[in-house]
């Protein structure tokens, strides 16, 4: 049953809405920004309109599979279990077979899983966090905006520091380590920006 839900969230996962919304509009993703085919670079290239519901819909990809396996019994939140199920739609997103098996970065339908999964706490916290590392990086860079590394940077840092404050609020440590997966996703979605900017302060 597990290998099931698994697959029904990877395949959830890996319906690229903004690739597909990129075609109603006439764009092509793959020129614009980094050729990457997510909410964001829509949102550059077709408006703000095409880009929110792409957001929306990578949101609703996440939550929708990992918030019915919750409804249904077929994971709990201190059920290892649980660390493949939450993973699945990230990994769809992430791997997507419908595009050669390319993807976004991932940050929307993590927002959906965790949304799920905890009642919207973690991606609260998460979303705090992340503002508070905008506002940080913008101050540090003369209030301009920053460079789409030192967004991946922020991306993981404040993925970090969420795995943090669950250590600290002990949550099941299945809570925990499914975070932990998903952020060595997001490094891997975000290996190139990291790398470039590593490079540039280290």
């Amino acid at each position: 049953m597990m290998a099931l839900w698994f697959i029904l969230g990877f395949l959830s996962g890996s319906v690229m809405y903004a690739h597909l919304l990129g075609k109603i509009a006439c764009v092509d993703l793959r020129t614009i920004g980094d050729g990457n085919p997510g909410a964001f670079n829509l949102w550059q290239a077709a408006g703000y309109r095409f880009g929110l519901l792409a957001v929306v819909l990578d949101f609703m990809k996440g939550f929708v599979p990992v918030a019915v396996c919750l409804q249904t019994g077929v994971i709990h939140p201190d059920d290892p279990v649980l660390i493949p199920i939450a993973a699945a739609p990230v990994l769809g997103h992430l791997f997507s077979p419908f595009l050669r098996f390319r993807g976004g970065k991932g940050i929307a339908v993590t927002f959906g899983v965790w949304s799920a999964l905890t009642a919207f706490e973690v991606t609260l916290v998460y979303a705090v966090i992340l503002a508070v590392l905008l506002v940080i990086g913008r101050a540090l860079n003369g209030w301009r905006p920053v460079s789409s590394e030192a967004d991946s940077f922020q991306v993981v840092l404040g993925m970090f520091a969420v795995s943090v404050w669950l250590h600290q609020r002990s949550y099941p440590a299945a809570i925990f380590w499914g975070w932990c997966a998903n952020i060595a996703l997001m490094i891997w979605a975000h290996r190139t920006g990291l790398r470039v900017f590593l490079k540039k302060w280290i």
